[in-house]
């Protein structure tokens, strides 16, 4: 029996998110269904991330244990020829027993896509959150370096959170612009759920000056979640990279 490493990239459009769902088709799912194939046996696929419904992943990655003797080139083969499209393995490697997705992860990177501009174009409509209205890229990015460092993040998580901690640490936030295209990155050591997506949503009111730049610091401070911003929608958060 070996340990596995997998890399994946997938489009979470269709998908109930990352992690097998009592009903609804999981990207956790879709591929334990092929691996069980191959195994001959279920098989259990631990993620490094569990992404929400409409979430998507460039660099996903993900562990199991097989016992089938196919390598790694050719198991990355037949997964993909037996996967929906909108999921890919981009590699299969085979690493130490001692590797586990999710518990040898030591940071994570996200990217939060915004089209602003009147209007979207039809083939990134499914993969930005549009705004139509300008929002002041200066005033976003005075904000957000108040978010690096280590904070109690309680007011930027779900609701249905059920993290015993809610302290996470922040090692960069930058933001980039590709003409109508603004991306927001994040890296840290860990995330809550929709930590992110709340963020960017109050970073969105900050642009919109709906609320002040220095706001931010304040809010880190709040732990009530109504105080925050809008959770931003699914579809423009990328898991872009999983550090080891």
């Amino acid at each position: 029996m070996r340990t596995i490493k997998l890399t994946i990239a997938y489009d979470g459009t269709e998908f109930v998110g990352w992690q097998r769902q009592a009903s609804g088709v999981s990207v956790q799912g879709a591929i334990e269904d092929v691996l069980a194939q191959i195994e001959g046996a279920p098989v259990t696929l631990h993620g490094a991330g569990r992404t929400d419904a409409g979430v998507h992943a460039l660099a996903q990655t993900a562990s199991a244990r097989l016992t089938a003797s196919v390598d790694d080139e050719r198991l990355t083969r037949a997964l993909n020829a037996h996967l929906p499209g909108a999921i890919r393995v981009t590699t299969v490697t085979t690493v130490g027993d001692d590797f586990h997705a999710r518990f040898s992860a030591v940071g994570k990177v996200y990217e939060y896509r915004i089209w602003n501009g009147a209007a979207i174009p039809p083939f990134i409509r499914l993969y930005a959150w549009h705004i139509p209205e300008a929002l002041d890229l200066g005033a976003m990015r005075a904000a957000s370096p108040a978010i690096v460092g280590e904070h109690d993040f309680a007011g930027f998580r779900s609701a249905r959170g059920v993290n015993r901690s809610t302290v996470r640490r922040i090692t960069r936030t930058d933001w980039r612009r590709a003409g109508q295209l603004l991306v927001f990155e994040i890296a840290g050591t860990g995330f809550l759920r929709h930590m992110v997506r709340s963020l960017v949503g109050t970073l969105v009111e900050i642009g919109r000056g709906q609320r002040a730049p220095a706001e931010m610091g304040e809010l880190l401070a709040e732990p009530d979640r109504s105080a925050a911003g809008r959770t931003a929608p699914a579809l423009g958060l990328f898991l872009v990279k999983v550090e080891y």
